[in-house]
């Protein structure tokens, strides 16, 4: 049953998570789109272009998204979707909060400890991978299109990706006016 999947698949990525959201993105993909087949990748990528569009975190946005889509494609009715994306929402935070909850005590008594320094520095490495893993699942012919099938698609998608990059970073752009600016020449070319 897809709701007992979800409710297993979401709070294993919850739990064995680190990083953030963007850190489960990859996570999510990999259970949602490779393993299960509930979502292609042009859905996928439309829940992170919503879940980052939509307040709060992108990680909880995307596990709502996913769970919605993921029931709704297996050809239940819409209400049931509604079900499984609370299921999915709640299965990514339920067993985490818990855990936080009783470690707590324990990190704060022992934030200068050796052990617990190594422990997080020992995780960062693998974070920054899952992030990367994560910006290279996006980095696809749906979001970018084919130099083989669409040199002006893949062209205007690159040099948006690229004109974003520089601004944001070179010239401290304000991301949401490059994010308009980008959508406004996207709009004009498709």
């Amino acid at each position: 049953m897809i709701f007992l999947k979800l409710f297993i698949i979401f709070t294993k990525i919850g739990t064995f998570n680190f990083g953030g959201g963007y850190a489960m993105l990859s996570l999510i993909h990999n259970e949602v789109v490779v393993k299960n087949a509930w979502l292609t990748n042009s859905e996928f990528t439309d829940i992170v272009a919503i879940s980052q569009s939509t307040p709060g975190p992108i990680g909880i946005n995307a596990a709502t998204y996913a769970g919605y889509v993921a029931v709704l494609n297996q050809g239940y009715p819409q209400w049931l979707a509604v079900a499984g994306s609370v299921i999915a929402s709640l299965s990514i935070i339920w067993l985490p909060f818990i855990i936080m909850i009783i470690i707590s005590r324990y990190l704060l008594t022992h934030k200068d400890s050796p052990v617990v320094k190594s422990v997080f520095s020992g995780l960062r490495p693998a974070i920054i991978g899952l992030i990367a893993a994560a910006a290279l699942l996006l980095m696809n012919a749906d979001n970018f299109g084919s130099w083989q099938t669409d040199h002006l698609r893949f062209g205007v998608s690159v040099a948006l990706f690229a004109a974003a990059f520089f601004l944001t970073r070179k010239l401290k752009a304000n991301p949401i006016l490059v994010m308009i600016g980008c959508g406004l020449v996207g709009l004009a070319v498709y």
